[in-house]
């Protein structure tokens, strides 16, 4: 297992070792299609001129209780953003419907909250409805 895991509704995979991500300072002098890193204190709106040419936001978790993440991809995607967004960092299984609610496509940890927390985990909790789903749910 590399040291980091990237997870999707498919269950656990590898992160590509090959993959680039540009911080979000140097946006400016990058030419194409980008990978950017973000942290979850970033203001949204500064990255309204370059939505077009990103490819990919990882938008950084610093702990299990900062769900800011939450709110930056909620708000990426009401802005228009149609390309891949990726949490990384300090996540749980139980997060995981939250986050797929919010916009994001899939989750990277390092490899050993993985083992602390196997593919079974994120399986389990990808089949789960989020507290808004059921909020939406029509009364009976």
């Amino acid at each position: 297992m590399s040291d980091r895991v990237l997870i999707t509704d498919a269950g656990f995979g590898p992160v590509d070792p090959a993959e680039r991500y540009l911080d979000f300072a140097d946006l400016e002098a990058a030419p194409g299609a980008l990978r950017v890193d973000l942290g979850p204190e970033t203001d949204p709106a500064t990255l309204t001129p370059h939505l077009a040419q990103i490819q990919t936001i990882r938008i950084a978790f610093p702990a299990v209780s900062d769900g800011r993440g939450f709110t930056l991809a909620r708000t990426l995607r009401r802005m228009g953003f149609a390309g891949r967004l990726r949490a990384a960092g300090q996540l749980i299984p139980e997060q995981y419907p939250m986050a797929r609610a919010c916009g994001f496509d899939e989750v990277e940890i390092d490899a050993a909250r993985a083992q602390r927390q196997p593919e079974a985990d994120w399986r389990a909790a990808a089949g789960r409805q989020g507290y808004l789903a059921r909020l939406r749910r029509p009364a009976a």
